[in-house]
């Protein structure tokens, strides 16, 4: 399977409504980020282990590990977990930028250093996940 195959199985594999607003999503990037690579990653380690929850990357940047490795890998990134949705911002130096600048006009959601988390679209004003994510394809 190529890369959209695996994004749309993945995506229909969703139970609604967390599949519709994942696929309004998914189509939201694709529409910030038109040219971008996208990426599909299965949660799965080198041994076959799961790890993650899957994620869609958009994007590509070099993450600098501190032993001096390098790495590509997506600047946005969108998952279903247990209770709902999480969007990554990848890459920003300053791990309280999107909570002080995004958190309180985001609505029922939580925001870590990287992630934006919520149960479904209807909680969040969707203008301003928007703009955050519109700042982390263009900041890292």
């Amino acid at each position: 399977m190529n890369v959209q195959e695996q994004i749309e199985t993945y995506l229909n594999s969703q139970s609604e409504p967390k599949r519709g607003d994942m696929q309004t999503l998914h189509h939201l990037i694709l529409k910030l980020m038109p040219n971008c690579q996208v990426w599909f990653l299965d949660g799965k380690d080198d041994n076959g282990k799961t790890v993650s929850n899957p994620n869609i990357g958009y994007g590509q940047q070099t993450l600098h590990y501190a032993g001096g490795k390098t790495r590509a890998f997506y600047k946005i990134g969108l998952s279903a977990n247990t209770t709902g949705i999480s969007v990554y911002i990848i890459g920003l130096e300053d791990k309280n930028y999107l909570a002080q600048t995004f958190g309180k006009q985001l609505g029922k959601a939580s925001v870590s250093g990287y992630c934006i988390k919520f149960k479904a679209l209807k909680d969040i004003n969707l203008e301003v996940l928007e703009a955050a994510i519109r700042y982390g394809s263009e900041a890292t």
